[in-house]
């Protein structure tokens, strides 16, 4: 389930896309209109800092901007990022693959052969999925049809 974290990120990122390239917004302004607790929001902005994603700039012209193009920037990034892996158990994860304690037959499991499908269908979904994408209503089918 995606936590309320990455879909205040998500959020911000999608306001900041919005915006001209390089154009600068404060953590309150974001906070305000995306109806996010600011100092909540101000963790997440360092985090996707620290992370690449946003550049900020201090003093009177400041605030946070995209480091890169929305188009560069997909959702799987993102919640990979703040929830971490996509796998709903660790022996389904790609990135942070763990074997299950109570597992007898790993290759055998069908627990784990579903698992596995849930989380190949939602990465197929969320790294073909972009900013850009999002803005442009362009988030059906055809992100499926890409992968």
């Amino acid at each position: 389930m995606l936590s309320q974290k990455a879909k205040y990120a998500l959020r911000a990122l999608l306001m900041l896309a919005e915006r001209p390239p390089g154009t600068m917004v404060l953590a309150a302004e974001i906070a305000e209109r995306q109806k996010v607790p600011r100092k909540f929001l101000e963790l997440i902005l360092l985090e996707l800092k620290r992370d690449g994603l946003l550049v900020s700039q201090r003093g009177r012209n400041g605030g946070y901007c995209l480091a890169r193009a929305p188009a560069g920037i997909s959702f799987g990034q993102v919640v990979r990022l703040l929830d971490g892996p996509l796998a709903p158990l660790p022996c389904a994860s790609v990135t942070a693959y763990r074997r299950c304690a109570d597992c007898h037959d790993e290759h055998g499991c069908h627990i784990r052969l579903v698992m596995r499908r849930v989380r190949d269908s939602m990465a197929a979904i969320l790294d073909n999925a972009t900013l850009a994408d999002a803005l442009a209503g362009r988030v059906g089918d055809e992100l499926l049809e890409d992968a």
